[in-house]
């Protein structure tokens, strides 16, 4: 057992998923997410949407190239939150799974609010309830995660902080005819082809799904000399 294992049993919550769990190829981890709750700063969602990303073998994905400052946490041992800035305004929440090295995790892409409805609705005033965790920017703001949470681990108690990040297992039984697969959303190029990684996965029906949209490749404007 390391030290990163070692929990004060005073402090242990029984519905927390296990590390191994997470320590297992992305495109099983994703789908057995679905159905699962997120929990952190009083408010907890339930999991309804996902997207997988595969490291230095996926295009896709922000650690295709290897490790930087920022993806670094990628590259350790699963269990380990993700976050990243993005278009401006938005933080993304990421699972860090699989087995260290590989750099794969999951993107919290859509959920529903099971909890902590009062504390959701003032991080999402005058959304409507289906719109509070209906995509990931709104899933890192309604769930009050950014810059500081990434690195933290999701699979022991905080020991010492104010508020405390879990991932549970649903509470009952997940439909598996329901899960449907897909291209993930806005990613453009080789990451984006729907039938080399149709590695988004939801559950059919559900209202906080979002919708989705193909990447845009963005080209710089051409500099015209005289």
């Amino acid at each position: 057992m390391t030290p990163r294992d070692q929990v004060d049993p005073a402090r242990h919550r029984p519905d927390r998923l296990p590390r191994s769990f997470f320590a297992r190829p992305v495109l099983e981890v994703a789908p057995d997410l679905l159905g699962c709750h997120v929990t952190h700063a009083g408010v907890t969602v339930r999991l309804t949407e996902v997207e997988a990303y595969a490291g230095q073998i996926d295009p896709g994905s922000h650690a295709y190239r290897g490790p930087t400052p920022r993806t670094r946490v990628m590259f350790g041992p699963a269990g380990f939150l993700y976050v990243y800035f993005t278009y401006g305004n938005h933080w993304c929440a990421n699972l860090v799974v699989g087995h260290e090295g590989s750099a794969s995790a999951v993107l919290l892409r859509g959920g529903e609010v099971v909890a902590g409805h009062d504390r959701a609705g003032d991080r999402r005033p005058g959304m409507p309830h289906r719109d509070w965790a209906r995509g990931p920017g709104r899933m890192g703001q309604v769930l009050a995660l950014g810059r500081d949470e990434t690195g933290r681990d999701f699979c022991r108690p905080s020991i010492g902080e104010p508020v405390d990040l879990v991932v549970s297992p649903p509470k009952g039984e997940v439909d598996r005819e329901r899960i449907r697969t897909g291209p993930r959303v806005g990613v453009s190029g080789p990451g984006g082809d729907e039938k080399v990684f149709p590695w988004r996965f939801w559950l059919d029906g559900e209202p906080t799904v979002s919708t989705y949209r193909p990447g845009v490749v963005r080209r710089r404007p051409r500099t015209v000399t005289t």
